[in-house]
């Protein structure tokens, strides 16, 4: 049999030549920067810039604190002011804190410069929310589900780049890394400048901060903030417990990220294309609970097996939890744009954004509780939460389907969108 041409390989892992293809670009380059950073930042804050372990602690809690505010703000001035420009200046920021971060020394500097970071990663979805949807046509969600399978490719490509300086060790090794990680995000917001300029959103008569009075959407936000716990399990939770707890090998750990990280980019695109609409977001939501409570069941299971076992059924539970992470992200992409109206979408992007980094920043102190602290049985806690707030989504789809058909509340019909030609020969 003949071998597949490069060309055709190509073709079925990026987009069509046009925005789409531009927007995962600069999505890859972004999220390159962001996963070397991610990686390298904490090492290079303690072992390069000197500081105490637990400063660095307290001031990525507080930066991470200030980024939750800004999501919503940020958004809602992407739909007035346009989306492009917008989402270009959240990634030149975060080059300009990488650059920062490079050139200053002491507690103040790091945490203003990091605290300028978490907000360029945390506001950069809210702005390229209308991005999205104008370019994902009928099917935003599906969109959003393959760029979030490109964020996680660029995540670990940074990861592995990082991993070279880190082996490294040196101060400037790191100042290269951190140096490595502004150019991608100086790449990636001149990239989304290639994009056509969109359209802004005229602002209504009315209320201006409508997703912070929609209180479906923020239950929405609030319920998907606590299944969003769920993302420290793999990363905070589970090396502790193997390590701490279990027989299982040092490796185990990175085996646990590389199989989680291989199913979202092969599975979450296609798991996406079948969550069309706004229930069956609620019962992808509802199956994803239950993925987890059983993940959290085998995962309790490890402190009591030989070494073999234990890498067995952690692998298992990995496989597992990966399934419920990619119903949940289908879902929360599906519903976080069906649930907008079409000339708020960033500033409801905005808001779903903050519960997720609500998830993610209490995440680890609330696991390494229950799971590392109190052990079996807290595992079996967690994995009860996280089924009861599946079960809760359906609830807040249908409260809201009523509430639209009542004429309380806007529906947010699908609005197809045909995307534009643009400069530099389509790349």
């Amino acid at each position: 049999m003949a071998a597949k041409p490069l060309s055709g390989v190509v073709a079925g892992l990026v987009p069509e030549r046009g925005p789409r293809r531009v927007l995962a670009l600069a999505t890859a380059l972004a999220m390159t920067g962001y996963g070397i950073y991610l990686t390298a930042s904490v090492l290079y804050f303690t072992r390069a810039m000197g500081l105490a372990p637990s400063r660095v602690g307290v001031g990525l809690t507080v930066a991470g604190a200030v980024a939750l505010a800004a999501g919503v703000p940020v958004g809602h001035l992407a739909d007035r002011r346009g989306s492009r420009g917008v989402y270009a200046i959240t990634l030149a920021t975060a080059a300009a804190a990488m650059t920062g971060l490079c050139l200053t020394k002491g507690f103040w500097p790091f945490l203003v410069f990091a605290t300028v970071a978490a907000i360029a990663q945390s506001t950069g979805p809210a702005a390229r929310g209308p991005l999205v949807k104008h370019y994902g046509g009928d099917r935003p969600a599906e969109f959003r589900a393959y760029l979030r399978s490109v964020t996680n490719v660029g995540i670990a490509f940074g990861a592995v780049l990082a991993g070279f300086g880190i082996q490294d060790g040196s101060r400037d090794a790191y100042l290269v890394l951190l140096a490595g990680s502004a150019v991608c995000s100086a790449a990636a917001a001149a990239t989304v400048l290639l994009l056509p300029a969109l359209a802004a959103e005229p602002s209504r008569p009315g209320r201006r901060w409508i997703a912070l009075r929609d209180r479906p959407y923020l239950a929405l936000t609030l319920l998907d903030g606590v299944m969003a716990i769920q993302f420290r399990v793999l990363t905070a939770a589970i090396p502790l417990w193997l390590l701490s707890r279990t027989h299982a090998p040092r490796w185990s750990v990175s085996a646990v990220m590389l199989v989680n990280t291989a199913i979202v980019v092969v599975l979450q695109v296609r798991a996406s294309k079948s969550i069309d609409n706004p229930r069956a977001g609620g019962v992808a939501f509802r199956r994803a609970g239950f993925a987890f409570l059983a993940s959290c069941v085998i995962f309790s299971a490890l402190a009591s097996v030989p070494s073999w076992l234990a890498v067995t059924l952690v692998l298992a539970g990995v496989v597992v939890h990966t399934i419920g992470e990619i119903w949940q992200s289908a879902g929360g992409f599906e519903l976080s744009f069906a649930m907008a109206p079409q000339q708020a979408v960033g500033q409801y992007q905005g808001l779903f954004g903050m519960g997720l980094g609500l998830g993610v920043t209490i995440g680890p102190a609330l696991l390494i509780g229950l799971c590392i602290d109190w052990g079996t049985p807290g595992w079996w806690v967690v994995g009860g939460i996280f089924a009861a707030t599946g079960l809760a989504v359906p609830a807040v789809v249908a409260w809201s389907e009523r509430l639209a058909a009542a004429g309380e509340r806007a529906p947010a019909p699908p609005e197809p969108v045909s995307p534009t030609g643009i400069t530099a020969s389509d790349l």
